[in-house]
């Protein structure tokens, strides 16, 4: 999952808003004007450019569109339904983001995360802490079918233990996410990998049958990268260790039966419980788990006296609603053992109903199928009809903000062609996965950039690059369709 946790409409139902009057000049204008003004923000603001200037960018960046929608017959009643349409379908993600920061504080202040940091000190080694973090959530994922709880549970702690070691947290948040989308990308709890095959048609285990081709060098290619990137790593030295351990079991009462609350929540989410309720749950459990064994730190957040119910519920609901703190002996976890509560996820959800707006203009005055067919157009080979949907994906993805659009426009544009030229529904579902899925987590509006930005603390900008599984999988999809090995098709040829 990404967005994929989430789905609160219905993407194959999506309908494709074509103008006639619209040339493709005019659809891809407000995609490079947004880029520009996105890139002089952020040469102006830094990482500080998600704190509110991005997104007022990408308001003005849907008023170009809306200015060449009006100048080709779209009315401003047709853009904002459609923009109506694009935030309604972010509600699931919002809600989840506000529980993951909700989460976070609960699992802060009841000594859940410094648990899993104090025993990730002493098991994982500088040198292997990257690869492991890469094969954990590879797991995790595959289990759950979802990248956004894999992310919002096991990814937080594994920064924390990163960060603890000196690991530069763009590199532990690369290797979280490259696992956490391996797992989505081949789970068949995955809802993004039933989406792909039902848009292309594909049976849903032959589906991932086949990307197996293309997943396994690349999830390989990424492994090989963080084993070395692990070893080029300083190794944090023995006392530097023993002084973090030390700040923690003062300040924490460390206890292994913390880890019964993410299991749990782990176990739900196994069990297909809706994630947002799973993550509810987990929330809650942390809330009970801190007033049980962290009394005196709920009562420093409640900023009382005494253990009571009303600090307890002022503690707990602290932890769950506003940013929180624990101090300990150690100033490197200072920094670490911060809360976000569901405050720290506002400035998230903010940029994603903006880029929800681009989105939403972008498509009402034709421009995404304007787009994609101009990339149709542009190539008669096989190899080219596999690079025009990977350029597609990538261009939804930009523009339109949402993962699942960048499955299902993809889809519908592109199966006639596939069809036309005798290939497998298999070969679109794999390049819709290879590209849509997993390249969404790169660009900072898109939803699914924009929460594991927010849910791990780590800009995208900074983690994008080390997120090698996430963009070597187009390139990986694009070097099998040259070579043509094993391009599935539907009657068998004598090869």
């Amino acid at each position: 999952m990404n967005s994929s946790d989430i789905q609160p409409t219905e993407p194959g139902q999506v309908i494709i808003i074509e103008n006639k009057e619209l040339n493709i000049w005019e659809a891809i204008l407000p995609i490079i004007i947004l880029v520009a003004m996105l890139a002089f923000n952020i040469y102006v603001y830094g990482d500080s450019a998600l704190s509110g200037s991005n997104q007022f960018v990408l308001l003005l960046g849907a008023a170009v569109a809306a200015i060449i929608g009006f100048r080709n017959k779209v009315t401003y009643a047709q853009m904002m339904e459609e923009v109506a349409v694009n935030v309604k379908s972010t509600s699931g993600a919002i809600l989840i983001l506000l529980m993951v920061g909700a989460l976070s504080g609960t699992w802060l202040i009841s000594g859940i995360i410094p648990t899993m940091i104090y025993y990730g000190l002493q098991i994982l080694s500088p040198d292997i802490f990257l690869p492991a973090s890469l094969i954990i959530c590879s797991v995790i994922s595959v289990a759950t079918g979802s990248s956004w709880s894999t992310s919002a549970t096991v990814g937080i702690a594994l920064i924390g233990i990163g960060n603890s070691m000196g690991i530069h947290p763009g590199m532990t948040a690369g290797a979280v996410i490259s696992g956490a989308y391996f797992g989505d990308k081949l789970s068949p709890l995955s809802d993004t990998t039933n989406l792909a095959a039902a848009m292309a048609g594909a049976e849903l285990f032959d589906h991932i049958k086949y990307m197996l081709i293309t997943t396994v060098p690349s999830i390989l290619i990424a492994l090989v990268v963080f084993v070395f990137l692990g070893l080029s790593q300083d190794v944090v030295g023995s006392t530097d260790v023993a002084d973090k351990l030390s700040a923690i079991s003062i300040t924490f009462n460390v206890n292994p039966w913390l880890f019964l609350v993410p299991a749990l929540v782990i176990f739900m989410i196994i069990r297909k419980t809706q994630p947002l309720i799973a993550l509810l749950t987990g929330a809650l459990l942390g809330g009970v788990a801190a007033i049980l064994a962290q009394p005196e730190i709920v009562v420093k957040v409640a900023e009382g006296t005494a253990l009571d119910f009303n600090t307890a519920y002022k503690g707990v609901m602290n932890a769950l609603t506003v940013k929180t703190s624990v101090a300990t002996s150690n100033a490197e976890l200072n920094d670490l053992f911060k809360g976000k509560g569901m405050e720290g996820m506002l400035g998230t959800i903010w940029l994603i109903l903006c880029a929800m707006v681009f989105g939403g203009v972008m498509d009402a005055i034709g421009a995404l199928s304007t787009i994609s067919k101009a990339l149709l157009n542009m190539f008669h080979t096989v190899f080219g009809l596999f690079a025009s949907t990977v350029l597609s994906c990538l261009a939804i993805n930009v523009t339109a903000s949402d993962q699942y659009l960048a499955l299902v426009i993809p889809g519908k544009m592109y199966k006639k062609a596939f069809d036309s030229k005798g290939l497998h529904p298999v070969n679109l579902s794999r390049t819709l996965e290879d590209t849509g899925t997993v390249t969404s987590v790169l660009i900072p509006w898109n939803t699914c950039g924009a929460y594991n930005a927010g849910v791990l603390g780590v800009p995208t900008i900074d983690y994008a690059i080390y997120a090698i599984f996430n963009w070597i999988s187009p390139f990986t999809t694009l070097a099998v369709a040259a070579i043509g090995y094993k391009i599935k098709t539907l009657i068998p040829t004598s090869k």
